[in-house]
């Protein structure tokens, strides 16, 4: 059996509203690739519909959780079962365009990098509030000083690497720790950042917006913790 090109990892939690349309947004996307969706113990109609998934699209993986872990742990479940040679995390949500994989997984395809992150601020995006901007544009600064790198956005959900160095990363983050710890330890391993402009909708905290302030802090000591300690 050949081995397909793209992983996609979709980790969900109560995404009902936006899993059914995000994911015949990547099922449109003309790649060689498999979908696997880590439904992160969800209390809304997800699992109803993740149930219906797997009767009608029985090629897609569906991971259920027993109780609720975080994106981390979630991308890690999705990992485990990984069999493409690449790997991209897609967000349930209608956040990210699935259509910016093409020139995203390009790059590695072509043996030019091994890891290619997808940048909102050097792409088309709206919809980001000012703070969260702002906490995004400090995250990327001090791991920029810390790992003596020159990117625009590490916080960026699409992070694609190739699959063997990701599973090597050895990634342990439950939550949202998980996209500096990718971020810092590819750094440290010595691997290239390219990155690639890409289009960005942000949803609102009333539309199901997860990310909290506290989650910057917490991403400080991730970045100097696998920086100084790991």
């Amino acid at each position: 059996m050949k081995r397909p090109l793209l992983s996609v990892i979709i980790p969900c939690y109560n995404e009902a509203a936006t899993l059914p349309l995000i994911l015949d947004q990547v099922e449109a996307v003309d790649l060689d690739k498999e979908i696997i969706i880590v439904d992160d113990h969800s209390t809304d109609e997800t699992p109803a519909i993740l149930a219906e998934l797997r009767r009608s699209r029985p090629h897609i993986t569906v991971i259920r959780h027993p109780h609720n872990r975080g994106k981390g742990a979630a991308v890690r479940s999705g990992l485990v079962h990984a069999c493409g040679e690449i790997t991209i995390v897609q967000d349930a949500d209608l956040e990210y365009d699935p259509q910016d994989y093409y020139e995203l997984v390009k790059p590695i395809a072509s043996g030019r990098v091994d890891v290619v992150f997808g940048s909102r601020f050097l792409g088309r995006h709206t919809g980001m509030y000012f703070w969260n901007a702002l906490g995004n544009k400090f995250l990327t600064f001090l791991t920029n000083f810390l790992f003596n790198c020159w990117i625009s956005d590490m916080e960026t959900c699409y992070k694609v690497i190739r699959t063997d160095i990701l599973r090597d990363l050895q990634l342990e983050s439950n939550d949202f720790r998980i996209e500096p710890e990718i971020a810092a330890k590819v750094l440290r391993r010595g691997y290239r950042i390219y990155e690639v402009p890409v289009s960005y909708l942000g949803r609102t905290y009333e539309e199901g917006k997860k990310m909290k302030p506290i989650q910057g802090f917490y991403a400080i000591w991730a970045l100097f913790k696998y920086r100084f300690w790991w």
